[in-house]
């Protein structure tokens, strides 16, 4: 097999399924604005995954509007880089399909993401709930994408990625389908609870107070940090010190990746400070940086026929991509056309 060189492509998304946090903005959104112009850029609200559990219609719509509005607001171009919905682009399923013959079943039973999810109810949940990290691959692979920037959590779907495309190379001795990387950067990729420094901050946790949303005002923004869990010590003079800090560790990062710094640069500076003083200066930085983000959000949601537009153009842009790739797979398999 002759080695392909691919072009550097980089390819994410984000699942429209409640409203976006300060976890989606630092480990997805801030990562994918500042990428632009690096390589070429793709991203996606994808809102088939979504559906992998039952969402309501309406309520779906609007949060896919949602999503989008927070990668405008954020700074993402769409003349820069490609912004649609999955949904748009059929290719991404007719691809997964051809990967789910391709992946193994033991392949998905070792997705940790799954168990998480399905829980003891694993037999009642939905098969797309079970096969979705085969449509992850396809949504990446559909592009020849080389880089996917991810939280640590998505690592798996990466790796997984991988074996696909490496297997599907090997089925039919063709080096078609590169080995994705997966960009995994920054002090924040993976933002925690603001009650509880041990769990990912999420969309869906029972209380309002342990997340930032990105649609929060500057007051509830304040009132959220200053109110945010920490601990009875003071900062301590290095960043081993936040070793079983768990609430500690969380919000000296989200002060690092909103200040576009290091956890050590913010210990340097804060070194001793009690949470009297680091509190108020994080939820300062917090409200400058959050707050038009939120403004623009709303003033983009007003506006819903030019969200739509906007997603109609980058699905039209991403199938150019999608399409001819998705016949040179078909091409392969053996698929007629």
């Amino acid at each position: 097999m002759t080695q392909t060189t691919f072009t550097p492509r980089v390819f994410s998304g984000i699942k429209p399924s409640g409203g976006l946090t300060l976890g989606n903005y630092l480990g997805a959104i801030k990562r994918f604005v500042g990428m632009q112009g690096q390589m070429e850029t793709i991203y996606c609200v994808v809102d088939l995954h979504a559906i992998t559990v039952w969402q309501d219609p309406k309520e779906l719509a609007h949060a896919t509007r949602e999503v989008a509005a927070g990668y405008l607001a954020a700074g993402l171009d769409p003349t820069q880089s490609i912004l649609f919905n999955q949904s748009r682009v059929s290719q991404h399923a007719e691809l997964a399909w051809i990967f789910n013959c391709v992946a193994r079943v033991g392949w998905m039973n070792r997705m940790t993401q799954f168990k998480d999810k399905a829980g003891a109810n694993a037999e009642k949940v939905s098969l797309g709930l079970y096969a979705y990290p085969s449509l992850m691959a396809a949504d990446i692979l559909l592009y020849h994408a080389t880089h996917v920037p991810v939280g640590e959590d998505q690592k798996q779907h990466v790796e997984l990625t991988r074996d696909i495309a490496n297997k599907f190379n090997h089925d039919y001795k063709i080096d078609f389908f590169p080995e994705t990387i997966p960009v995994i950067d920054g002090p924040a990729t993976r933002v925690m609870n603001l009650r509880d420094g041990t769990k990912k901050m999420s969309k869906s946790g029972e209380s309002d107070m342990e997340r930032i949303n990105m649609r929060d005002d500057a007051d509830t923004i304040a009132k959220k940090f200053k109110k945010s869990k920490s601990d009875q010590d003071v900062l301590p003079e290095t960043v081993e010190g936040l070793k079983d800090r768990p609430e500690a560790r969380n919000l000296v990062d989200i002060y690092a990746a909103l200040s576009d710094t290091t956890p050590d640069a913010v210990i340097a500076d804060y070194a001793g400070a009690g949470w009297g003083r680091f509190k108020p200066a994080l939820a300062d930085l917090a409200v400058a940086k959050l707050a038009p983000i939120s403004d623009e959000m709303t003033r983009l949601m007003d506006d819903p026929a030019e969200i739509d537009r906007i997603l109609a153009d980058g699905a039209d842009r991403a199938r150019a991509i999608a399409a001819p790739i998705l016949a040179q797979t078909y091409e392969i398999v053996g698929l007629l056309r």
